[in-house]
């Protein structure tokens, strides 16, 4: 009887915690109560004690483990960044990369040369050449073309084109879900609103990286603000590619609710409201 009523039990905890262990299909885990999410590579300036450089790179913790998102174009420069920042390369369990370009594959192999013992999700559109590298180091490889889950409260969106095929990293916070990008080539609205295709009953809370927009118009900006407040995006911190005007606009549009971001900024996300 006792074997019975704690098979009972335990059939209820696997229903409700989730598949998240798998990597492999959405999940519904319990939310990271903290995320600390830490701008290791951009083009724009924090910390002036850093190095900056024209591409991007953010380092996001979790209570569970520190991912990579991105390594800019020099690893060198990445290297000496976490170092300074006092992130330890080998601290770090996954890594993602937005898309080819090199200002934010560029440091990859050099930071797997540091810490091979990671895995690296890749859009499955990346060449060869890329792929056999990344095995030759020694690191895990999953090519991704579909919305995943990659780790607890951690997400990927679909291969989405640009061009070129870009994906992007979701966390979902106590606060709300957290978007990161790269460059954004298939249109930040479009990886906004696929995440909320993913999630339709989260808000949120913030969205960070390249926007890809430094050459849109004054109208062309406002306009994609009056979308971000119709999918109730909650902050921005647009950095990298977005543009001076950009950021002034989005700025202005959003006040205190703008982060001012480049490398060498941290920002903690805690889960009480």
């Amino acid at each position: 009887m006792k074997v019975k009523v704690f098979s009972f039990l335990l059939i209820i905890v696997v229903t409700l915690t989730g598949t998240w262990g798998s990597g492999q299909e959405l999940g519904n885990a319990i939310k990271v109560p903290k995320v600390v999410l830490i701008s290791v590579y951009d083009n724009y300036m924090v910390n002036r004690g850093l190095k900056a450089d024209w591409g991007f790179g953010s380092v996001i913790k979790t209570p569970k483990e520190v991912l990579l998102f991105d390594t800019g174009g020099n690893s060198k420069i990445l290297i000496s960044n976490l170092s300074n920042m006092g992130i330890d390369a080998k601290s770090i369990s996954k890594v993602v990369i937005s898309h080819i370009h090199r200002d934010h594959v560029g440091g990859l192999e050099g930071f797997l040369e540091k810490n091979s013992e990671v895995t690296v999700f890749i859009p499955s559109s990346f060449p060869s050449l890329i792929k056999d590298m990344i095995i030759d180091k020694g690191a895990e490889l999953v090519c991704n073309s579909r919305a995943r889950q990659i780790s607890k409260n951690v997400y990927l969106t679909s291969e989405l084109y640009g061009p070129p095929m870009e994906q992007s990293l979701i966390v979902d916070s106590k606060r709300g879900l957290i978007i990161v990008t790269g460059c954004a080539h298939p249109g930040i609205v479009n990886i906004v609103e696929e995440t909320k295709e993913m999630f339709p009953d989260e808000g949120i809370y913030l969205v960070l990286g390249g926007f890809h927009l430094s050459g849109a118009t004054d109208y062309q900006l406002k306009s994609i603000i009056s979308d971000f407040r119709r999918l109730k995006v909650g902050k921005v911190a647009p950095s990298h590619c977005s543009g001076d005007r950009c950021r002034q606009i989005f700025q202005q549009e959003y006040g205190k609710d703008f982060i001012e971001t480049g490398v060498g900024k941290v920002i903690e996300i805690k889960g009480n409201k």
